[in-house]
């Protein structure tokens, strides 16, 4: 496979964050995420998450904080800074408020949050996402058994995350892998995993110079891609969050052919 535009250093941090992740998880109570298994609801296209129990321990919450401050200082020591701004800034009810934004997408909240606090745009939004994030790992190992699949143009059915990735599996089986929470499901091989359409005429491919185990299959009618990436030809199968990063350089070719992650909606008469 091509190799990543993305420096080692960074997939390192990556991978030290994986692994921090991970750690974090295992001071969670399992009981903390309690998920509601609405058929209705999933069938709507309503996350999981959305109406899963979840029990925030904020002491836990704000440690983390730290600890992501911590390592993030140790690869960039110029935001030592700004982490620390961000410690004396982070209380109860401003770690619950960044709870919710970051469950909501609120990019605008946190590029608000920043510039009230003279703080580089994208360390509230990215250390918000980092921390929250075993919580929705947790919430989609628990529900796995029931995802089979998911609906198009609603994203992720465990969080909500817009779908950008599937690997080939099996016989040559197309499955989409949530990079925010891991979550996977199935999904037709010839069909746009944004709208659905399954026209062979309008659903194509993108092929890669130089990537025998990587293309982008784009839909004309929603404008939408997705990364699908053949990970039977892989030694060492990564994380659907390394897989995303180290493939970025496909989202990079999609969106310069004027292809988005998230297609459009269809518009009907």
């Amino acid at each position: 496979m091509k190799k990543s535009v993305v420096s080692k250093e960074y997939q390192k941090l990556q991978k030290d964050i994986i692994e921090l992740q991970e750690q974090w998880k295992t001071s969670l109570d399992p009981d903390c995420v309690r998920p509601k298994i609405d058929k209705a609801a999933m069938e709507a296209g309503v996350p999981v998450t959305a109406l899963a129990a979840i029990d925030f321990d904020i002491s836990l919450f704000l440690q983390w904080i730290e600890d992501i401050g911590g390592l993030l200082s140790k690869y960039q020591p110029e935001i030592e800074s700004s982490m620390q701004t961000i410690k004396s800034l982070m209380d109860e009810e401003t770690a619950k408020r960044w709870i919710d934004e970051a469950f909501a997408f609120n990019y605008i909240y946190f590029a608000s949050f920043a510039e009230e606090n003279g703080l580089d745009g994208w360390i509230p939004q990215f250390v918000a996402e980092t921390v929250l994030r075993p919580y929705l790992q947790l919430t989609a190992a628990k529900v796995q058994d029931e995802i089979q699949h998911g609906v198009h143009g609603a994203g992720c059915p465990v969080c909500g995350e817009p779908v950008r990735l599937a690997q080939l599996e099996g016989e040559g089986k197309k499955v989409l892998h949530c990079p925010r929470c891991s979550a996977h499901w199935n999904d037709r091989r010839v069909a746009c995993s944004h709208c659905g359409n399954n026209d062979h005429e309008t659903v194509k491919v993108l092929t890669i110079e130089g990537e025998s185990a990587a293309q982008i299959q784009i839909c004309e009618e929603c404008k939408g891609y997705t990364k699908v990436i053949d990970t039977r030809q892989y030694i060492v199968k990564p994380t659907p969050a390394m897989l995303d990063l180290n493939t970025i350089h496909l989202d990079f070719v999609a969106q310069e052919h004027g292809y988005k992650s998230a297609g459009e909606a269809k518009q009907t008469n």
